[in-house]
């Protein structure tokens, strides 16, 4: 065993790791934010580029919302309860499954964002054939596998064990609201977002919705 296996021997570990605890006068500044998390599942992180291309929009918006668990932030675990939850990607893993269930459980709102967590996008081909075919073209049967080197599907406990099939998020939990595209327009998101800060109900016109 190395020397920094046994230093590590018999410790446990979680996504929950101590932090520094923040200081009182931002802590009160975000007391009466509204809390949002967002999270990628199984995609291409292309909603959460159109969330960033509100450019300059953002910095008002940013007044009144704390930003909790998210990809921009790295926070790995919702620490305190959210008014809404935004999630990209599909189901596509039981890790994503986990981190789902862990955003309907701390989320007041669940919103499904884009083609992936709506209805499976791009991910969901694969549920048309079986998954030890997948695996067989990606692995073992592989055009890019190495001439001489025996074929191996990765197996290890910290790899997340793939779902038999790709499945949009409202079939593993309840999800409130679905904004629809491939990606989205950032306009949609900036609407919903601004109606949420601003105590409307969600309303999106179809001049900003997109479905391709």
């Amino acid at each position: 065993m190395s020397h920094a296996a046994e230093a590590l021997a018999g410790q446990e570990f979680a996504h929950d790791l101590p932090t520094t605890p923040f200081d009182p006068a931002l802590a009160a500044g975000r007391a009466g934010k509204i809390k949002v998390a967002t999270i990628g599942l199984c995609g291409c992180w292309g909603c959460t580029l159109s969330l960033l291309d509100l450019d300059e929009r953002l910095l008002p918006l940013m007044s009144k919302i704390t930003l909790l668990r998210s990809s921009i932030t790295d926070i790995k675990r919702i620490n305190e309860r959210c008014v809404v939850g935004f999630v990209e990607g599909g189901v596509a893993n039981e890790e994503n499954i986990e981190t789902l269930e862990h955003f309907r459980e701390n989320c007041d709102v669940l919103i499904s964002v884009g083609a992936c967590a709506v209805w499976g996008g791009v991910p969901a081909m694969r549920n048309v054939v079986p998954l030890s075919e997948c695996l067989d073209l990606a692995y073992v049967n592989s055009l890019t596998s190495v001439p001489g080197v025996r074929p191996t599907i990765p197996l290890h406990p910290d790899i997340p064990r793939i779902t038999t099939k790709v499945y949009p998020c409202h079939e593993v939990v309840k999800m409130d609201y679905f904004i629809p595209g491939c990606p989205p327009d950032g306009d949609a998101i900036y609407k919903v977002l601004d109606d949420l800060v601003h105590g409307r109900p969600f309303d999106l016109p179809i001049s900003i919705n997109r479905y391709d």
